[in-house]
């Protein structure tokens, strides 16, 4: 049992909080321990994480669970792990790790997508079916790969015919899923978008006119900027397809101007660190922070991972009866964005994080 007395954002309010039984309230508990610290902060969201991902590919068990740790100790103590080649159902059983809201498997197809990740389809017709038997085994999302490189053409191109999303889209709708894409270029965004694709991972391609056409129907952005900062070596790697290559560059440039185009706009962005594979995990706050300099203000960017982005996945906040998985802070975070890597302390469900 815990007791803290502190501003509770985002509303912003001094209040005393109690903790019992894993839960959150405002009457009193007798008894309580008391716990130092200024301001209360709903717990960190990573809205694009790969628990489950290592820089040589797939990982154990034992190395997501370390993964997700650090991930925790850095303040996370949600996930959405956008695309996964392991079942990281044993892990969200451990009440010491982050709740992790699982999107399956990736759907692509062959030589799509980096090996050993993704259910690669023989044909783009199986989409559909495909995309049913992951919004059946998900926490209520499907994770599609929009584009990737294609030799054949030697740069980004779509996988899907425009026909085939919209009723793989519509199949995952009907059974109460939301469907996310990875989409680098511009080639297949007006397929992804008309289709009714709920959220875009990376998005570089976006341009205005699209950014108000996600604000109008309600699609969310997920940048993840400090993974597209691995672009110019990406670029720099693929020197047998020089339009990737320059195509890669490309957008990597435009992409600061974007996120605070999408803001201006009013698209919903939310912060992913992408972390597994080029990004080390535990870097969420490098993300907030870039998110920040793209554009966004602080309180925007502080929303994007704590009290926005649960309301978007359906978590709780801070609220009498809801789950105690908050941030206890001396300063505010609100006026420095890198307080959020000093928290007095990490609470989840309940539980204080030594």
């Amino acid at each position: 049992m815990y007791h803290i007395r502190g501003v509770v954002l985002p509303d912003g309010e001094e209040r005393d909080v109690w903790i019992s039984e894993g839960r959150i309230t405002f009457d009193p508990v007798e008894g309580a321990r008391t716990l130092d610290g200024a301001f209360v902060l709903p717990g960190l969201v990573d809205a694009h994480c790969h628990p489950g991902i290592g820089p040589d590919g797939p990982t154990t068990l034992d190395e997501a669970r370390a993964q997700a740790l650090r991930d925790r100790d850095a303040g996370t103590l949600l996930i959405r792990d956008c695309g996964l080649p392991l079942d990281v159902r044993p892990l969200q059983r451990q009440d010491d790790l982050p709740r992790i809201i699982r999107s399956g498997r990736h759907l692509a197809l062959p030589k799509r997508y980096l090996p050993g990740f993704a259910i690669e389809l023989a044909h783009p017709d199986e989409l559909p079916a495909a995309v049913a038997g992951q919004a059946a085994d998900g926490d209520g999302w499907v994770k599609l790969v929009g584009d990737w490189i294609d030799r054949s053409v030697g740069d980004l191109a779509p996988l899907w015919p425009d026909d085939v999303l919209a009723e793989a889209i519509q199949v995952a709708h009907d059974a109460g899923a939301r469907v996310t894409a990875h989409v680098f270029g511009e080639d297949a965004l007006p397929g992804l978008i008309e289709a009714g694709i709920d959220c875009l991972e990376h998005g570089t391609g976006l341009s205005h006119d699209q950014l108000t056409e996600l604000a109008d129907r309600g699609v969310a952005l997920v940048p993840t900027l400090i993974n597209i900062d691995n672009f110019p070596a990406i670029a720099d790697s693929a020197v047998r397809y020089p339009t990737y290559a320059a195509h890669m560059r490309s957008l990597h440039a435009g992409v600061n101007d974007l996120v605070g185009a999408a803001v201006d706009a009013g698209v919903a962005v939310y912060a992913g660190s992408d972390a597994g594979g080029m990004v080390e995990h535990g870097r969420l706050v490098d993300e907030v922070e870039a998110l920040h300099k793209a554009g966004m203000t602080k309180e925007q960017a502080l929303a994007s991972a704590s009290w926005a982005a649960r309301e978007w996945l359906g978590a709780d906040g801070i609220g009498e009866g809801a789950s105690a998985d908050l941030l206890v802070f001396d300063e505010d975070p609100r006026e420095d964005l890198s307080v959020l890597r000093r928290p007095r302390h990490i609470v989840l469900r309940g539980n204080l994080i030594d």
